[in-house]
């Protein structure tokens, strides 16, 4: 029995709030269970220095937990003078998988900001960042639009991402902290709405994991997926 009496293939309750933040030209306030994160888009009317010229523009993220996003007060990173790791590591990792569903030549020589700001945690925070993030992209681009800034095909496809893991034996979907934290086996999916893989990270924290448990794994994570997608599409109804 997971901890929060959740079946096997159930999601945490999951909830996508658009334009949260004034001044922001997107916005989303994502929640997964207890894990809420504030997703911000701002565009800059210029793409990297190394961009210039090129015809192209770029979809980049910044990605940082507040102080009482746990339950213990952590110190702000500005305040060691140096991102962690771990930060760097889920900052590439929203970056990378919102430009595999954008045509930066239709974006043009611009840049999108993602800010993703953790306000509470409870597990999954970069899932929930991924899919929130898609959603300040996705309202950003429409604020493009309307000031005839960009074309129609800037973004192609939907883009998400779950949480799976093997607890106790048994695979299950979008762990919370407690299930993450004892979890054999923790893994993170990125699938775009048509079904492609962005990106797969899969750590065995005590036993090897085998063939078909990331096998059943990943129809875990494409179950999932399709929801949080469907969700996505509501949300932007």
């Amino acid at each position: 029995m997971r901890p929060s009496k959740r079946a096997a293939d159930a999601l945490r309750a999951v909830t996508l709030e658009r334009g949260v933040a004034k001044h922001a030209e997107g916005s989303c306030l994502v929640k997964f269970g207890d894990t809420h994160v504030l997703c911000t888009a701002s565009l800059e009317d210029k793409p990297p220095s190394w961009l210039r010229g090129s015809g192209k523009g770029w979809v980049t993220a910044e990605y940082g937990m507040l102080p009482r996003s746990t339950g213990d007060r952590m110190r702000r990173e500005a305040a060691t003078g140096k991102q962690s790791g771990r930060t760097q590591e889920i900052q590439r990792l929203i970056g990378r998988s919102l430009r595999a569903v954008v045509d930066l030549v239709h974006l043009g020589e611009k840049q999108i900001t993602i800010d993703c700001d953790v306000l509470q945690a409870d597990g999954g925070t970069r899932t929930a960042s991924v899919t929130g993030a898609w959603i300040a992209l996705y309202d950003c681009v429409q604020w493009m639009k309307s000031r005839d800034m960009v074309g129609p095909k800037v973004i192609r496809d939907h883009v998400a991402a779950v949480s799976v893991g093997m607890y106790r034996g048994t695979p299950v979907l979008d762990l919370d902290y407690a299930e993450d934290s004892e979890a054999e086996t923790d893994a993170n999916f990125v699938m775009t709405g048509s079904g492609g893989i962005v990106e797969i990270q899969g750590t065995a924290e005590g036993k090897p994991f085998n063939e078909e448990e990331l096998t059943a794994m990943l129809q875990l994570a494409k179950a999932g997926i399709i929801d949080l997608v469907e969700l996505q599409k509501l949300a932007i109804l």
